[in-house]
């Protein structure tokens, strides 16, 4: 018995890594306008770099959500930010209540919640939604500001 669950346990793994990372390589696509008016591609469920999501929230239109909790948020967080808890137990009425059509660039402390949060946003239907890659902490030591306002 230990032997056959032993020779299936790759294959198990594999199905395991298959299934939980069916969503992160998402060829969903959405196209928003950069201030200067040229058109950019973004791709749902994608982990953006610092450089690359100050890009994006410089852009109109672009919501900004940090998933962390409000204690968090009110110590320093990205001007216009909106805070939505992804560990609060109405998190997903809170984002089942916001615009599906538009663009959300998502943060948190590290990126752990912010992936937790960009998975149950493309599984609510959102189709243009993006993390930032180590999350605040990434943005601070790269030299970006925060607000406490």
């Amino acid at each position: 018995m230990l032997a056959r669950v032993r020779s299936a346990l790759p294959v198990l793994v594999a199905a395991g890594l298959t299934f939980l990372t069916a969503g992160c390589g998402s060829s969903s696509h959405a196209t928003s306008t950069s201030p200067g008016g040229s058109a950019a591609t973004v791709t749902a469920g994608a982990h953006l770099d610092v450089n690359a999501f100050s890009d994006l929230i410089s852009r109109p239109g672009v919501v900004v959500l940090d998933v962390r909790t409000p204690a968090e948020f009110a110590a320093g967080h990205l001007s216009g930010a909106k805070n939505v808890d992804v560990e609060a137990t109405d998190f997903a009425s809170q984002i089942g209540s916001l615009d599906h059509s538009a663009t959300y660039a998502v943060y948190c402390r590290t990126g752990v919640r912010s992936g937790m949060a960009l998975q149950q946003m493309l599984g609510s239907g959102f189709t243009q939604v993006v993390d930032l890659s180590g999350g605040i902490t990434a943005w601070t030591g790269a030299g970006k500001p925060v607000t406490t306002s």
